[in-house]
């Protein structure tokens, strides 16, 4: 797609093009960072519960709190693999921005975890 801002790239959108990025870093994304794959693994879990109960408001809640800490966790990856790529020895400030991107995913996790766990705990009240 080309950037209309910097002039570059390729001219015109295309939507397949674009999803197939999409699913191009998702599928690297649980293949090698295990703290998106294993979320995802539970949630759909959780998702599979829900839908069969159809509780659908439950169903929409964990969706969009596992799609806050995936989206999250990429980020984070991605932040942490440039700032590598940028600067391979110990920078402070580096350092700064590398724990920020994780409390960002800290916060995110916090949310999922809420969540997750008031889920279960519904479903083995029922």
């Amino acid at each position: 797609m080309r950037h209309k801002f910097l002039g570059i790239g390729e001219p015109g959108y295309h939507p397949v093009r674009k999803l197939r990025t999409v699913v191009s870093g998702l599928r690297y994304a649980v293949l090698y960072d295990w703290s998106v794959t294993y979320k995802l693994v539970l949630s759909a879990f959780i998702l599979a519960g829900a839908f069969a109960l159809r509780a659908w408001v439950d169903f929409l809640l964990i969706l969009v709190a596992t799609a806050f800490v995936v989206f999250a966790e990429i980020v984070n990856s991605a932040i942490e693999a440039l700032c590598d790529f940028v600067e391979e020895r110990h920078n402070e400030k580096i350092k700064v921005i590398k724990d920020m991107a994780a409390a960002a995913v800290g916060i995110a996790m916090f949310a999922w975890l809420a969540v997750i766990v008031v889920e279960l705990a519904r479903y083995f009240q029922r």
